[in-house]
């Protein structure tokens, strides 16, 4: 936000516009590498509507530890936001067990005091190993991908909490156009399309306008940034009440 800031007053712009939302997001290294809140902000600021994110960021962290350290709780109370974004540890929801044990009763009290604080929860449904992740059973990335949605889909349904599916708008990308590099060299970690894509998808989700035809950001083609921006919303308008946006809110293209 401080480079939205420098931008709006270089630019001669006076006081930056009054934010149409403000955002938290909670999670770890999927969340902070590339900067995820950033490129939503600048997403945001491009589509006319300025936002202030936060973020509460460790790596390798699930929603249960975030819980047992006093900053995300603290976070969630220190200003009036309209949205908190849940992103749990990668591989925690794509396991049947720990994702009852210990990523569901996490959400439960994060999504309680989100709501008590007057914001509005989304969870971040991450996306799998690129290459599957064979020693645990998931041999190909669709096999795992297909346990994290089930994973975030489940709890999303038992609460009735805002899904912004960015891994489903990764499957899409991949079975459209395989050589798509939304995955860093690790295979887990994603890459600054991966991030885009994200953003897109939260961009969406937020705000029910279609993100297709903003400016791409530095590093992004404009024919990627349409490619990933078309990826996200058509994952979104495609089936709106799975991930507990309204039907109305989505115009058809």
């Amino acid at each position: 936000m401080i480079r939205l800031l420098l931008s709006w007053l270089i630019a001669g712009c006076g006081a930056p516009p009054t934010p149409s939302a403000r955002l938290l997001f909670i999670g770890n290294s999927y969340t902070y590498e590339n900067d995820l809140p950033h490129l939503f902000a600048a997403l945001a600021q491009a589509g006319g509507r300025p936002v202030t994110v936060d973020m509460v960021a460790v790596g390798g962290a699930t929603l249960a530890q975030h819980l047992t350290t006093p900053d995300a709780s603290a976070r969630i109370t220190a200003q009036p936001w309209d949205f908190v974004v849940l992103q749990e540890q990668s591989l925690l929801p794509a396991f049947a067990q720990r994702r009852t044990t210990e990523m569901y009763p996490a959400v439960r009290t994060l999504v309680q005091l989100v709501r008590k604080a007057g914001a509005q929860p989304v969870l971040l449904l991450t996306w799998g190993r690129r290459d599957g992740f064979a020693e645990f059973g998931f041999r190909d990335y669709a096999t795992m991908q297909d346990q994290l949605t089930k994973g975030y889909r489940t709890i999303a349904d038992e609460l009735g909490v805002a899904v912004a599916p960015a891994g489903e708008a990764w499957r899409r990308g991949v079975a459209q156009d395989a050589g798509l590099a939304l995955w860093q060299t690790d295979g887990s970690h994603p890459s600054l399309l991966g991030s885009y894509l994200t953003a897109c998808v939260l961009y969406v989700t937020v705000f029910s306008v279609s993100p297709v035809g903003l400016p791409a950001p530095r590093g992004i083609s404009e024919v990627e940034a349409r490619q990933l921006q078309h990826l996200a919303y058509d994952t979104l308008l495609e089936h709106t009440e799975r991930w507990h946006v309204p039907k109305t809110a989505l115009p058809q293209k």
